[in-house]
Formats: structure tokens, C-alpha cells, sequence
């Protein structure tokens, strides 16, 4: 199963001409899930996945040059940071809508206030930091011991933000989750907590909570995904090779854990649970192999080979099994993707982050070398 190597440009042609589609339809929406319908709905501008459907209008422009992705991309930042002047609930995935909207914007543009968008938006992440725990606090209201696995990948926004501003402060708080992170969430098996809860006050372990997962023992696919690739991200901007090491752990137990179609099932562990019924998550499959390509890069061969080899099966299977190429009326670029099933909530749609980083790691297939994760 090579196609997606073989026809690494036909492929990327493909998912032009459906971003060409997507951007007719969804418009200035801020899309999150399509369902039975195809068509994406749109959401408030500070849920967390509002950053996605700008960030793929960013990548086709990189690698097109064509003006008119950037000038649909062009405002997003700008949006998002004025409902910062009203109530509103950004959270931990900060990270998440401004990087591939402030952030990168402002490394293909040099657009300054841009960069001032995605500084602002690094400090109120690094203001989530509990001290006692090392953790940035995860969601709002009463949750102010929580901290969850996909804050992992919003960590990039506080080494972006270091490296941009100088200040080392934003990478110390970064380091020190991704610490916390290895003792905490990543267990022998190289399987991973989707939350844990800390006495706020005091920083010590109460609990690990299943969230989205099956179980809280359970080995949820999407959030294997966000660590292995964050870990690597972490690597990646700090060079310590503790992190490389945590990647690799998981990264061998999600291509371990794979079936023989090398798309996740939502949990990789919801079978012991009982569950009759075992989705597939193709976020999680696109997630997972736009990080493994990073891990392989990391590595270099021959070790990383094995990597770039499982992330091209991943991508190959969604791209034969799940894409919409052929259905011009529906929105989403992958089916079959899973939201939050115990909570019955997005099962067997499409999801617009799903599709983001199904466009980022074909885009590193075709050279694509302006990272921002």
C-alpha cells in the first residue's frame, strides 16, 4: 500500500482541488464537525478547533503561492484575538488557533502584528501554568487541577514564543509540562493518560480521569497521537533526548497497536472495555503520521525509517479508504473520524483538525518545510 509515495503530487493536487471546493462552502466559517450531511457547521471563533480551516487555507498557499488562500487565511488571527477583548473561553488549545493562523501568517508574511497576536496569545497559555504541579491547566470553570495530553501540542506556541521574544521564561514553562508530561501521563508501555487530576494547591496526583478515552487505564489513539508528536516538537526546540525517547515509546506502541488497514480504532483498548461497537478515529491516524514523519526526521536513518515507513501506511489507507475525493458535495476531507464516543458525541464524521493534519503531513511529503507545530 504505496499510493500516497507513488503519487505523492497527485495526491497533493487532490487535496488542492478539494480545498478549492472547501473554500467555495465553508467560507469565513469557523467548521469543526461534518456529519451525515457532509456539510461542516460553524462554531463560536474561541472553540478550540477554530485555527484548523484557516491553517490549511496557509499551507496550500505556501505551496501554491496562489493569493487567494492567502487572502482568505488573511483576517483569522485578527479574528481571534478581538474575542479576547470580550467574555470569552479560550483554554490550553490556545495553541491551536494561533499558531496555524498568527503564527504562521507571520512567518510567510512577516506580518508584525501577527507576531504580536501569537506573543499575546503565548502569554495567557504560559498564565495557565500551575507552579505546584508543573502543568498548564487544562479547560475552564471548576477543572483547576486538570491538565490533559493534548497540551502537548500547544506547547510549540511557548518555544515559538521564546525563541521570537527572547525570553526564556515561556520555554522554562514549556519544559517543565513536558516534564510533568513523562512522569505523569506516559506509561511504561508507552500507552498515555488522556487527564490527570492534581490537588491545585498542592500539585500531588489525585487521579487519572478516562475523558475521551474508554477507560482511565484505556489507551485512547488521539491522544497517543498528541503525545508522540508533541514530545518530538519538544525534541525538536530543546535537543534533549529524554523527549526523543518518550516519542519513540509511543510512537512503537501506536504503530504496534494499528490493525492491518493501519487506521486506529478510537481507543486501541475499548475491546477489553466490552465495547461491541469499535469506530475507527482517521484524526487520530492523520495526527499520528504528520508526527511520525517528524519523528523520522529527527532521527535520520536508518533508525527513523521504520517511522517514515508506518506514517506512509497510515497515510496511504486514508487516502484509499476514507478520503471524499469523489464526492464533491461533501465538505470534509476524511470520514470516519471520532470525537469524544463516550459521550456519544462525533462518531463517524468528519473533523476539520483531522483533516488539517491529514494536509500537513502530505504537504511534508511534498516538501513542505515551514513547520509550525
Amino acid at each position: 500500500m504505496n499510493s500516497v509515495i507513488k503519487n505523492k503530487h497527485e495526491v497533493w493536487n487532490q487535496i488542492k482541488s478539494k480545498t478549492d471546493r472547501m473554500l467555495e462552502a465553508i467560507g469565513n466559517k469557523s467548521p469543526h464537525v461534518a456529519g451525515a450531511d457532509g456539510r461542516y457547521d460553524d462554531m463560536r471563533l474561541d472553540w478550540w478547533t477554530s485555527g484548523f480551516w484557516p491553517g490549511i487555507l496557509w499551507i496550500v498557499y505556501d505551496m501554491t503561492g496562489d493569493e487567494r488562500y492567502k487572502n482568505a487565511a488573511w483576517d483569522w488571527d485578527e479574528r481571534l484575538s478581538e474575542r479576547f477583548l470580550e467574555n470569552h473561553y479560550f483554554d490550553h488549545d490556545v495553541g491551536f488557533q494561533f499558531l496555524p493562523t498568527a503564527a504562521i501568517k507571520y512567518k510567510l508574511t512577516g506580518d508584525a502584528d501577527a507576531a504580536r497576536r501569537a506573543l499575546f496569545a503565548a502569554n495567557f497559555l504560559a498564565g495557565r501554568f500551575n507552579a505546584q504541579g508543573s502543568f498548564i491547566r487544562a479547560w475552564n470553570g471548576d477543572k483547576h487541577g486538570w491538565s490533559i495530553i493534548d497540551t502537548m501540542m500547544n506547547l510549540s506556541l511557548l518555544f515559538w514564543a521564546s525563541e521570537e521574544s527572547g525570553d526564556p521564561r515561556f520555554a522554562h514553562i514549556a519544559r517543565a509540562h513536558a516534564d510533568m508530561v513523562m512522569k505523569q501521563f506516559i506509561r511504561e508501555d508507552g500507552s498515555v493518560h488522556h487527564i490527570i487530576r492534581f490537588d491545585p494547591m498542592t500539585g500531588e496526583r489525585a487521579e487519572a480521569i478516562g475523558g475521551q478515552g474508554a477507560a482511565p487505564d484505556s489507551a485512547w489513539s488521539r491522544g497517543a497521537a498528541w503525545a508522540l508528536y508533541g514530545l518530538t516538537n519538544t525534541y525538536r526546540y530543546t535537543g534533549n533526548p529524554a523527549y526523543l525517547g518518550a516519542a519513540q515509546r509511543v510512537a512503537n506502541f501506536f504503530i504496534a497497536s494499528l490493525p492491518d488497514h493501519h487506521v486506529p480504532s478510537w481507543d486501541f483498548r475499548a475491546e477489553r472495555e466490552g465495547a461491541e461497537d469499535i469506530p475507527r478515529d482517521s484524526s487520530a491516524g492523520s495526527i499520528a503520521a504528520s508526527g511520525l514523519l517528524e519523528l523520522a526526521d529527527a532521527l535520520h536513518e536508518p533508525e527513523g525509517g521504520g517511522y517514515g515507513a508506518a506514517a506512509r501506511r497510515i497515510l496511504s489507507s486514508l487516502h484509499e479508504h476514507y478520503g471524499t475525493w469523489n464526492d464533491s458535495e461533501h465538505e470534509g476531507i476524511l470520514l470516519e473520524g471520532t470525537g469524544h464516543k463516550p459521550a456519544g458525541q462525533n462518531v463517524n464524521v468528519s473533523l476539520i483538525y483531522g483533516d488539517y493534519f491529514y494536509v500537513e503531513a502530505i504537504a511534508k511529503i511534498n516538501g513542505w518545510q515551514h513547520r509550525i507545530f
